[in-house]
């Protein structure tokens, strides 16, 4: 039997800030498919990993392969159909409308140039968001909540394999922190996206990822279901605190004062 080529290979990779900070050595090896949540305390690395694996930070060792391109090697307009990152910062400086916005993430494919196959991917993207009553709006127009989706459909019209995402819940409440990980839950789900997503609630991890990586001094120290790192042990470890795993409603739930 063929053994499938994982979706995000990370081997030997290292960042050094400092004699004081750096990240790494860091092996991983992501599967196709799903959501992998990385989870870990402030400082742990998760977004560091994160944005080399989508090439926004070069890396001083090591190499990362996405979809089987190497990050460091292949040319930028080719790993742009491949991968896609949506980071903390997202300040258009530009007034934009939502459905100008998520038309941007055809850029790898139409350069600026959209084709009406370029439109129906942008549509489906908006609709798979929600955002079809909002297409026309301003984005500074909307909540944080509606801001963000739209911001989420934009790298889904990319169309990409793999999707990174960095703290896509921050300053989002808990409703619509909810509906985002549907949302993402369904993208993985439906359109058979590979998400990589950096969370810092280890619930939502627990409750919508297939896989969490735990992250901590800039190494990777667990890496499994959640079933696996859902245990009083590994999180108490990960978060230097003491955390009590649950039975809840729906699944584990950590428990920390």
């Amino acid at each position: 039997m063929t053994q499938q080529t994982p979706a995000v290979l990370v081997r030997g990779v290292r960042k050094q800030y400092s004699d004081e900070v750096a990240i790494g050595p860091l092996d991983l090896s992501i599967p196709g498919g799903g959501i992998t949540a990385l989870v870990g305390p402030n400082g742990a690395g998760k977004s560091t990993l994160l944005t080399m694996m989508g090439r926004l930070l070069g890396m001083d060792d090591g190499t990362i392969e996405v979809a089987g391109f190497d990050v460091a090697r292949t040319k930028s307009k080719d790993l742009a159909k491949v991968v896609s990152v949506l980071r903390q910062e997202n300040h258009f400086v530009t007034r934009l409308t939502v459905r100008q916005l998520v038309g941007f993430g055809r850029f790898p494919h139409s350069r600026g140039r959209l084709t009406t196959a370029d439109e129906e991917i942008v549509s489906r993207a908006i609709d798979f968001l929600e955002l079809g009553e909002l297409e026309g709006r301003y984005l500074d127009e909307l909540s944080g909540g509606q801001r963000q989706r739209a911001y989420v459909a934009m790298v889904l019209a990319q169309d990409t394999e793999v999707v990174l995402l960095d703290e896509p819940l921050n300053n989002l409440d808990m409703k619509h922190s909810v509906q985002m990980m549907k949302h993402l839950h369904r993208a993985a789900e439906v359109l058979g996206r590979t998400i990589v997503i950096v969370l810092h609630d280890i619930n939502f991890a627990g409750h919508y990822a297939d896989r969490i990586c735990a992250m901590k001094n800039g190494t990777v120290i667990e890496f499994g279901t959640p079933a696996e790192i859902m245990t009083d042990e590994v999180l108490s470890r990960v978060f230097d605190t003491e955390v009590r795993v649950i039975e809840g409603p729906a699944g584990p739930l950590a428990v920390y004062y």
